[in-house]
């Protein structure tokens, strides 16, 4: 049997293959990798090492682990964005197979949902088609008709100088912090020319609250959100609202006490996402969410299977030595490792996905360790 073979286009070109290169080109290639938290039976989520492929999904126990726990087809599968099931749960999208099968999964943070339910619609939309995957340029939006992209609209909602100012505002005995009302957000629509009346400016605002670009605060926008009025968004003063990166906090009547913890979470934040770390008295290894803030520069980590708001501890990072870590002495891990030392020597062994996002990391920290208090 002869190794090679000829294909004639029908331009006339002329192209000679070996069935090594046949087979290599049509290997699955791996579009994208990290770590998501999967909901498993019994409604246990557990963060697991996700790789999309051109035809599935593939998701590991851990990164380094050789087979993976389960494949998912991409074939006739559909997906679902903004996934709201799941209460206090939020960057969830579902899958959902051929076969009606669902796989619910969680991201870290709102930017990291989006680019992976942008490349599995692609991937899916690339079998459907008979084509490979090739990434195309994310400038032009395809959400929404025509001239409307929500994440341009969002990040010019959140620019300091001339998108939506942040409020500190007091309604039913509490304080909410970092947040706008309805008005406010419909105002800033028409003022920018993104909306020609206030009925489209609901109708947009809705759209930014669904995609998660926006978060309802308090009983009123929180109920209208869940469908409990004849609009999702409420375009009233009672209605409150915040962007879901800003730092927002809601605080009562609260002691001193409750004052200095609740400091913690008034800077904003600056970055997150999921890293393994090393614990202090079994030194085992755990995936992690973090979220670092700055000014009050502090680095807080939550257990992403949880889903608590509540973080299981943070690091502050003002005077923090940080630095890569290329050879760790027993450590059950290896690769793309750093340490935090903060100012009164305690250390923390963490572990990047990625040398570069490693380096992201580092650089970050050490920022704001220099300009947050």
């Amino acid at each position: 049997m002869t190794n090679t073979y000829s294909v004639t286009t029908s331009k006339n070109c002329h192209f000679t293959y070996s069935r090594a290169e046949e087979k290599m080109e049509r290997e699955p290639q791996k579009i994208r990798e990290g770590y998501l938290v999967k909901k498993g039976m019994f409604n246990k989520w557990r963060p697991m090492w996700v790789t999309l492929l051109e035809d599935g999904i593939e998701f590991y126990k851990k990164k380094n682990d050789n087979s993976p726990k389960g494949m998912i087809p991409l074939k006739g599968a559909t997906i679902t964005n903004h996934c709201q099931d799941f209460g206090k749960r939020m960057f969830v999208f579902k899958l959902t197979t051929a076969k009606q099968q669902d796989h619910c999964f969680q991201a870290s943070h709102q930017e990291e949902r989006d680019a992976w339910v942008k490349d599995i619609k692609r991937a899916s939309k690339c079998i459907a088609e008979g084509q490979r995957f090739a990434r195309k340029s994310t400038r032009r939006s395809i959400r929404l008709p025509d001239t409307i992209n929500l994440g341009e609209l969002y990040v010019s909602m959140k620019d300091p100088d001339k998108g939506i100012k942040e409020m500190k505002l007091e309604k039913d005995r509490k304080v909410f912090n970092h947040c706008f009302t309805g008005i406010c957000v419909i105002d800033w629509l028409e003022a920018s020319k993104s909306v020609r009346n206030r009925q489209e400016g609901l109708v947009l605002a809705s759209a930014l609250l669904n995609e998660g670009h926006l978060q309802p605060a308090g009983d009123v926008s929180k109920s209208a959100a869940e469908g409990l009025a004849e609009t999702t968004f409420l375009d009233t003063a009672e209605a409150l609202y915040y962007f879901p990166d800003s730092g927002f906090f809601c605080e009562d009547n609260s002691s001193d006490d409750d004052a200095i913890v609740k400091e913690e979470f008034r800077g904003i934040i600056v970055k997150q996402g999921c890293l393994l770390k090393q614990g202090h008295r079994r030194k085992n290894w755990k995936v992690r969410k973090f979220v670092l803030r700055e000014d009050p520069a502090y680095l807080h980590y939550y257990d992403p299977a949880s889903g608590d708001e509540e973080p299981l501890g943070s690091i502050h990072l003002r005077g923090c030595v940080v630095t890569a870590v290329e050879e760790a002495k027993k450590q059950e891990v290896e690769g793309n490792l750093f340490e935090i030392i903060t100012a009164s020597e305690v250390h923390y062994f963490l572990q990047a996905a990625s040398a570069e996002e490693r380096k992201d990391w580092i650089k970050a920290i050490q920022t704001v360790s220099k300009i947050g208090k």
